[in-house]
């Protein structure tokens, strides 16, 4: 209880209690520059035990400029009992565990002692290099900013293509390069902040924004014609829309080439009407063989009603060999990336046959490949390429021995002939792979190679 302004008496050991409360570390140092005893708040336990300091000299304990520092501001009192500004003093035991105190001093006593009250710095120089640290990241990332901002620049003054880019929001030109300001018309300057709708004829914000907004976004579509009202010219933009800061930007490229438009959409055209009125068949599979799309002119070779009827269906419902050709086909063209005439023949859907001949192409520059076939009526061409009355070497060799063998004689000449021509064939139609024209001729490999020893179809270097 207060008594005339002044406090009242204060039990010694009531007293050590307020002062570690009132500050996280307090020392009574003597004259002497010994501390006497330490004071540490029990709430401000990062101290922990500093017992071992009583009776220690405060060089001990204190950085060698801190001690300097403390001598000095000691000498500035002049007899005063504190101290008229804070004292900052790294403390350093022997452990070199170093901490800031911001200490204030206080005579106590008639011997000079001081009592010196500090307030713990650690959390304060966290802080500060908390602050330090983000004030670094700040400046970094305002460098990064400034280097990307210029390559930014440069790719749009150095770029010949003409570009602009338009905010969906308020639908006004944010940027423009120097290439697409000159096919406008106008300069770089005057051209920024302008609604993007004014340059072109005949277009109002609202429907403009709305149209661009719609081609970037769908899947397949031509670029919109329109008309730069201050050059007069003729441009096609193709929109691409992104989100940057949380806003819709339209990028906008442009491009006057008409003959390049009109060139792209005629070849597109010529190659659908191949494709729906062309005479050979077009089939498109995925990489198991599995039909995804055919032609008019593949429906026809197969008597199949309609393209429901084969979309899903694999290949070999329609190979003569089935899975043979299949392989055959699949084998080479993922090998070589295509495949030309290869010979086979086409079941129908009523069981009859028709000779094709088959080129294949592997398209694989997408994420799922595609595997291209174009079947061609070979029925034909076969008897146009085999005049009649003109058999080939084996044939005519097999005709000159009647009158000279008997029949056996002339017929197992004739199953010889026969049987190396269907081997040489299937070695051609599989380009040499010996596994697979065993397969195409149902026999063991072991089988095959002994009949190519025989007929002297296998090098004499080995296998």
């Amino acid at each position: 209880m207060l008594n005339g302004g002044k406090l009242p008496l204060i039990a010694p050991d009531l007293l050590s209690e307020i002062i570690a409360t009132a500050s996280d570390i307090a020392l009574l140092v003597s004259p002497a520059r010994r501390i006497i005893s330490v004071l540490v708040n029990p709430h401000h336990r990062s101290f922990g035990q500093l017992t071992d300091w009583e009776g220690a000299h405060l060089k001990d304990v204190l950085a060698p400029e801190s001690l300097k520092k403390l001598e000095t501001r000691i000498s500035g009192m002049h007899g005063a009992r504190h101290g008229d500004v804070a004292v900052e003093l790294n403390h350093a035991d022997q452990s070199n565990w170093e901490f800031p105190v911001r200490y204030s001093l206080h005579r106590i006593g008639s011997d000079e002692s001081i009592l010196m009250l500090g307030r713990d710095l650690r959390p304060i120089a966290e802080v500060q290099q908390q602050l330090v640290q983000a004030q670094l990241a700040l400046e970094r990332d305002y460098e990064s900013q400034r280097e990307m901002d210029t390559r930014y620049r440069v790719v749009m003054e150095v770029m010949r293509d003409p570009i602009l880019m338009v905010a969906m929001g308020s639908g006004r030109i944010t940027d423009i390069n120097p290439a697409a300001a000159q096919l406008l018309g106008g300069q770089r300057s005057e051209l920024i902040g302008v609604a993007v709708a004014q340059e072109f004829e005949g277009r109002r914000r609202g429907e403009f924004l709305e149209s661009l907004a719609n081609i970037a976004v769908a899947e397949s579509s031509a670029p919109i014609e329109l008309t730069a009202k201050r050059s007069g010219k003729r441009v096609f933009v193709t929109p691409t829309v992104f989100r940057a800061a949380g806003e819709r930007v339209l990028l906008c490229q442009l491009d006057t080439s008409e003959a390049g438009m009109a060139a792209t959409d005629e070849l597109g055209d010529s190659l659908a009407r191949l494709y729906h009125e062309g005479v050979d068949g077009i089939v498109f599979a995925d990489g198991d063989g599995n039909i995804r799309a055919a032609n008019e002119a593949f429906l026809n070779l197969t008597d199949t009603a309609n393209i429901a009827a084969v979309r899903g269906r694999s290949l070999t419902d329609f190979l003569a060999r089935g899975a043979v050709d299949l392989r055959v086909l699949l084998d080479n063209v993922k090998r070589t990336g295509q495949l030309r005439l290869y010979a086979t023949r086409l079941t129908t859907d009523f069981m009859g046959q028709i000779a094709v001949e088959i080129s294949a192409t592997w398209l694989n520059d997408r994420p799922n490949p595609i595997l291209a076939l174009v079947v061609r009526d070979a029925s034909r061409a076969d008897t146009l390429r085999r005049p009649i009355g003109q058999p080939d070497d084996g044939v005519r060799n097999v005709m000159e021995l009647v009158g000279s063998s008997t029949l056996k004689d002339i017929v197992a000449e004739t199953t010889d002939v026969i049987e190396k021509m269907c081997i040489e064939t299937a070695l051609e139609l599989t380009r040499n792979n010996r596994v697979a024209a065993a397969e195409m001729l149902s026999l063991s490999r072991q089988s095959l190679y002994v009949k190519l020893r025989k007929y002297g179809l296998l090098n004499k270097d080995g296998e």
